[in-house]
């Protein structure tokens, strides 16, 4: 008799649910990687696709635990919208994932789990992702006066303005951002020996003196 372990167990159930998501209208692969069920699907299909997932018995997927976004700027479209649900009824998770470009709109899913309007703003804000049949789409993160779109591999590290208290007007303002930095002297020399006036190193001191050494940094 052969006995499967924990994870090869956890494998044989993901492969069989595997299959049954594959065979779903929209899905267009699906694959198992480290015991994880992964679908992609098309970006048109996912409300008909995510209320299968949650009202079928054989997923039934009743939570939507959230939904992010990845860039891939060398893509035509350079965006994944990644939804990781899970069935607490059947201990189960599946990851779907869609792409899109910067302006082709994906459905909303806030009629299915309402929470997911705080996910799809969060996207929005941080990747500039449309969702069509999104009521609240605002940002969520930035203000709303920021410029672009902050995890957006090509968005700059600085950004394009900054934000200050102004005294003189009584109000926060925006400004360009200004980068200013004075010349500055670095010195290399290792703290431990630059250090020559730490009370209790006067054998150190002793010792340098013997080997030649006046506490600096060797070359």
């Amino acid at each position: 008799m052969v006995e499967t372990t924990g994870v090869a167990a956890a494998d044989m159930g993901a492969d069989r649910l595997c299959q049954a998501v594959a065979a779903l209208p929209g899905v267009t692969a699906a694959s198992v990687s480290l015991g994880e069920l992964i679908v992609h699907a098309a970006r048109d299909a996912i409300p008909g696709l995510m209320t299968t997932l949650r009202d079928d018995p054989r997923f039934a997927f009743e939570q939507m635990m959230d939904l992010c976004g990845v860039d891939w700027p060398e893509r035509a479209e350079r965006f994944d919208v990644v939804y990781n649900l899970l069935s607490v009824s059947l201990n189960q998770r599946v990851r779907v994932i869609v792409a899109t470009d910067g302006t082709a709109p994906v459905p909303s899913i806030c009629g299915i789990w309402p929470a997911a309007t705080w996910w799809e703003r969060e996207a929005w804000d941080l990747y500039g992702i449309v969702f069509s049949g999104q009521p609240d789409l605002r940002r969520i993160l930035t203000d709303y006066g920021f410029d672009g779109h902050p995890l957006r591999k090509d968005f700059p590290l600085t950004g394009y303005v900054e934000l200050r208290y102004d005294e003189d007007r009584k109000a926060v303002v925006y400004e360009p951002v200004r980068l200013t930095q004075d010349f500055r002297s670095f010195d290399f020399i290792s703290p431990w020996e630059g250090m020559t006036s730490l009370p209790g190193d006067e054998k150190a001191h002793e010792t340098w003196k013997a080997e030649g050494r006046t506490g600096e940094a060797k070359p």
